[in-house]
């Protein structure tokens, strides 16, 4: 699993209180070494200030066989504009590190379509959810574009295995760290690093 450092344990919720966690991730972003380590501070922050960490308590949430998870990432647009590049995962299979698909795949292809904000509380009720993640198919999702000067750059996802983990502040919150994100991508040269990730996955 593509996953935090040893010892960062990721809670399960701070959805109460986000604002610490923001700020801290605004200024790792900033002080970070290159745009994909930024990239990481949003994603971890993504998962510490979004959710119910109750949700996969209800009945239902989780389906037999089915466990509590979240994943997080970054979905940026191809230097060629071909296609979505997985990069600043958390939770990810290790086979799926890099993963690229076309652009207008599944529910990451509507946001990309119509650069508006999107949540999936209940994937059930969506028949046309397409599973990107290789382990499992997730059950409540949230995805913000990375918008840069009226420009699709990307999209920061965040998801969960239990249904109705994800209600609609929690996409506000996920909106605002992906301002950030397009903002520290673009400030550390995201693009020319992109550009080195994305021959090296096609390699």
């Amino acid at each position: 699993m593509i996953g935090p450092e040893v010892g960062d344990v990721v809670p399960n919720s701070l959805s109460d209180d986000p604002w610490d966690e923001m700020a801290r991730a605004a200024q790792a972003a900033a002080n970070a070494a290159d745009a994909e380590a930024a990239l990481r501070e949003i994603v971890r922050a993504a998962l510490r200030i979004t959710g119910d960490g109750a949700a996969h308590l209800r009945p239902g949430a989780l389906q037999p066989g089915e466990r509590h998870f979240h994943v997080s990432g970054v979905f940026m647009v191809s230097p060629d504009e071909t296609s979505h590049l997985l990069i600043a995962e958390w939770g990810f299979p290790a086979e799926q590190h890099r993963l690229h698909y076309p652009l207008d795949t599944g529910h990451p292809g509507w946001v990309w379509k119509n650069q508006q904000a999107l949540i999936l509380e209940n994937t059930d009720q969506h028949a046309d959810f397409v599973q990107i993640l290789k382990t499992a198919r997730m059950g409540s999702a949230l995805y913000a574009p990375m918008l840069w000067q009226g420009k699709f750059i990307g999209q920061l996802l965040t998801a969960a295995q239990a249904r109705n983990t994800y209600a609609p502040p929690d996409l506000v919150r996920l909106q605002a760290l992906a301002g950030m994100a397009a903002a520290a991508f673009m400030a550390k040269d995201g693009p020319g690093q992109l550009a080195r990730i994305w021959r090296e996955a096609r390699s």
